[in-house]
């Protein structure tokens, strides 16, 4: 019985064995446009906008994103019109990252869609599984927020400073801390 590729588990959110070429063909390339987007002056506007639209997989309106930036595909990328990136955005986009309009992110930020097992034999074979991540509209990141894989975030949220979001956060609130979690209801 032939086996199915770990290219289509990947993409359906299955558990996979890392090491699929094409996973890593996608990875190669995202890392090359990366660093060519890193080395331009900040000063040149419009070749940064044609590497990030080479990048990013889906984008909705106009964009800023700051360099340093990384991702590891970038084709599993949406983002929504007037998205904001600072310095040192990570994307570990496996699964996909979805930003809706208006996100505002702070400098060294990260999204890991990435999860591998805890058991240590299983993660020596190299199974893992993407899980995506939802970020809807009007969204504010402080810096230094890390948001793992699977989790949701509502609209009109804001997530405080040096945040672990290990779950999901309902729309209209401020949430904070390790892991996050919600503080109060945002106030007019």
């Amino acid at each position: 019985m032939k086996q199915e590729p770990q290219y289509d588990k990947a993409l359906r959110g299955e558990w996979f064995i890392q090491g699929d070429p094409r996973l890593r063909a996608e990875r190669d390339r995202a890392k090359v446009l990366c660093w060519e987007l890193n080395q331009i002056s900040p000063a040149d506007e419009p070749k940064r906008q044609e590497i990030l639209r080479q990048l990013i997989g889906t984008v909705k309106g106009s964009f800023t994103i700051n360099s340093p930036f990384y991702c590891d595909y970038g084709i599993r990328i949406t983002i929504g019109d007037r998205f904001f990136a600072n310095y040192n955005c990570k994307i570990l986009d496996g699964g996909e990252v979805v930003f809706g309009d208006n996100v505002r992110i702070g400098p060294d930020c990260t999204f890991s869609t990435p999860h591998h097992p805890v058991d240590p034999q299983k993660r020596l074979e190299g199974w893992q599984i993407h899980k995506s991540i939802h970020v809807g509209d009007n969204v504010w990141f402080g810096s230094g927020v890390n948001v793992l894989p699977g989790v949701s975030i509502g609209s009109n949220t804001v997530i405080g400073a040096g945040s672990v979001v290990t779950r999901d956060i309902p729309s209209g609130v401020f949430a904070a801390g390790n892991p996050c979690r919600v503080i109060k209801k945002v106030e007019e």
